[in-house]
């Protein structure tokens, strides 16, 4: 068996074993990995986050579902990296690093991280609700009761939908009020309701949007409170988007697989 040490992260409720693995010393595996993940055999986590070398930036990310396999950009996850490299004095208070998504600016401020998502091009309208991707797939709809939805359900028909079934997708249930969003959010890869998603309550910002919130954007998640500010490029694309939130440290230790 082999011996690793990690870092427990968690923003907002999504929580994400975390590993230096700038010496590249980890053993990538799905199923290491969905093994580290399980919440009775393992560790425990929605996912699981390596910070890697990168010539050009200041680190990389690279992220697996709790399933074990890689996936696209976690925004949570992005702001808990960020706040692992600066404990590991990989930077100061600013980072650029890169995800699968593409390259990523971020501030530390205080306990919070202020994240520089990617560019949206295009919502597009089908039954329902709407489709964008926000470094990860997304599906939003909006509801006026979003507290007595059945998330893993209705979720899960949707994530296995005949449209979204191939590549799966995450699904956004949405509630808008006067002066914020709340959000409860099904994940693919994970196969059930997480206590927050940052690419989730980003994609259901920016549908706020079009439907009469402006920037910043309050959203409340069962796991905490995050913010999303973001500038309109035409009816359908935004830029300059941020995602704003608690990422902390919950333990670290050592564990073996």
């Amino acid at each position: 068996m082999s011996e690793f040490h990690f870092w427990k992260y968690q923003g907002t409720g999504n929580d994400f074993v975390m590993i230096d693995n700038r010496d590249q010393s980890f053993k990538k595996s799905v199923f290491n990995i969905s093994k580290i993940c399980d919440r009775r055999f393992g560790i425990g986590a929605d996912g699981l986050i390596l910070i890697e070398n990168d010539l050009e930036t200041d680190f990389r990310m690279v992220y697996y579902n709790s399933d074990g396999n890689e996936s696209t950009f976690c925004g949570n996850g992005g702001r808990c990296i960020v706040s692992f490299a600066k404990a590991l004095q990989i930077i100061d208070k600013n980072a650029r690093f890169i995800a699968r998504d593409g390259i990523h600016e971020a501030e530390v401020l205080g306990r919070e991280v202020r994240l520089k998502m990617r560019d949206v091009e295009d919502i597009l309208s089908i039954e329902n609700g709407f489709e964008l991707f926000t470094g990860s797939p997304h599906f939003v709809e909006m509801t006026t009761n979003v507290l007595a939805v059945d998330v893993k359900r209705k979720g899960a028909e949707i994530r296995y939908s005949d449209r979204f079934k191939k590549e799966g997708i995450n699904v956004n249930f949405v509630e808008l009020k006067k002066d914020r969003i709340i959000v409860r959010t099904y994940e693919r890869g994970v196969e059930d309701e997480t206590f927050s998603c940052g690419t989730g309550v980003t994609a259901s910002a920016i549908v706020a949007a079009n439907q009469g919130l402006t920037s910043p954007i309050a959203i409340e998640t069962p796991g905490g409170l995050l913010k999303v500010e973001f500038k309109r490029k035409s009816e359908n694309a935004f830029e300059e988007i941020y995602l704003q939130g608690p990422a902390e440290m919950v333990f670290e230790g050592k564990a073996k697989y």
